[in-house]
């Protein structure tokens, strides 16, 4: 949908998006279905010492020790980035930030030692080889994204649309979807 004339049957979005689409009447009202979540994980490169991140304070020591940090330009990024702003450390960090382009995953950064810690969706990071993932952010300063479902308005093929959307609600596609960093929504 990225310049709004794209027909398609299903879009797959952030909730908060998802809702943008319905109230504009690009996504069909009711057909919503929230598939999966995600938070924001951390990871270091494999066997690599594993900082303390387990509370606020021990995260913000752990950003300053880093001699590099990663984040991407996406919206976990965007969310690290004020973070760390609210931390009141975003000159140091910015000192030694790196990023990766658009779509990209820090995952491979980390794992090919240009960044020392690096942040994104732990869906994102689970499954890069080289990587540790060492857990999420605090619970006190997590972000969880939900992503959702919906029926494009004008959809050329509604039904079968709608018999995937069952599908991807089954507890089978769940654990999928759990296998690679998913939590149901």
């Amino acid at each position: 949908m990225a310049d709004g004339n794209e027909q398609h049957d299903l879009v797959i979005i952030s909730n908060t998006e998802m809702e943008e689409l319905i109230k504009q009447a690009k996504i069909v009202a009711g057909s919503r279905a929230d598939l999966s979540k995600s938070g924001i994980g951390i990871a270091v490169r494999a066997g690599a010492k594993r900082p303390d991140v387990s509370t606020p304070d021990a995260l913000k020591k752990a950003l300053l020790a880093a001699k590099t940090v990663g984040y991407t330009s996406g919206p976990s990024g965007v969310y690290m980035a004020g973070l760390v702003e609210r931390m009141g450390i975003a000159a140091e960090v910015k000192a030694k930030f790196r990023s990766v382009p658009s779509g990209g995953t820090i995952g491979t950064i980390v794992a090919s030692g240009d960044c020392e810690i690096g942040f994104q969706q732990v869906s994102e990071l689970v499954h890069i080889p080289g990587v540790d993932y060492i857990g999420p952010l605090p619970a006190e300063v997590q972000r969880v994204t939900v992503f959702s479902i919906g029926l494009q308005t004008g959809a050329p093929n509604p039904g079968p649309a709608k018999a995937l959307v069952a599908f991807l609600t089954t507890p089978a596609a769940v654990a999928v979807m759990q296998k690679h960093g998913l939590e149901p929504a």
